[in-house]
């Protein structure tokens, strides 16, 4: 397997964050149309309006595990650590966070969120696990 397949989930997420940044300002512009909000309301951005709240939140989201993904990544890749099981368990990381976010900015129900979120929590730390085991040449 070439190591650089630990690459994909990672643009992956990288799309995601981009995706959920389009969705955010389209959401604040509907809020700015509709007349809920002002552009001046942004300035301090202590008040999201109810269209852009759950992207708001899905965003900063983006900048919590997904680091750590990122980090876990780029480490399997430079100690030559990526190989079929770690990049499987990055593409349930990256394929969990897009899941997570769709449900986070449409319906926000926790109970369809919350397993997606834990796989993506489970697959990123057993790919940490991996990188320990990996680095002490156990595995």
């Amino acid at each position: 397997m070439n190591q650089t397949a630990i690459f994909w989930p990672m643009l992956l997420q990288v799309a995601l964050t981009y995706a959920v940044y389009v969705l955010m300002s389209y959401r604040r512009k509907a809020a700015i149309r509709a007349g809920s909000v002002r552009v001046s309301d942004f300035r301090e951005n202590r008040n999201e309006p109810p269209e852009s709240l759950f992207v708001r939140n899905n965003l900063a989201n983006q900048f919590e595990l997904p680091v750590l993904f990122f980090a876990a990544c780029l480490a399997l890749y430079v100690t030559s650590g990526a190989n079929a099981f770690t990049v499987a368990l990055a593409w349930v990381f990256a394929l969990s966070r897009c899941g997570h976010a769709a449900i986070h900015v449409t319906t926000n129900r926790i109970r369809h969120r919350q397993p997606l979120f834990i796989a993506g929590f489970l697959a990123l730390f057993v790919m940490w696990v991996w990188f320990a085991l990996h680095i002490a040449g156990i595995v």
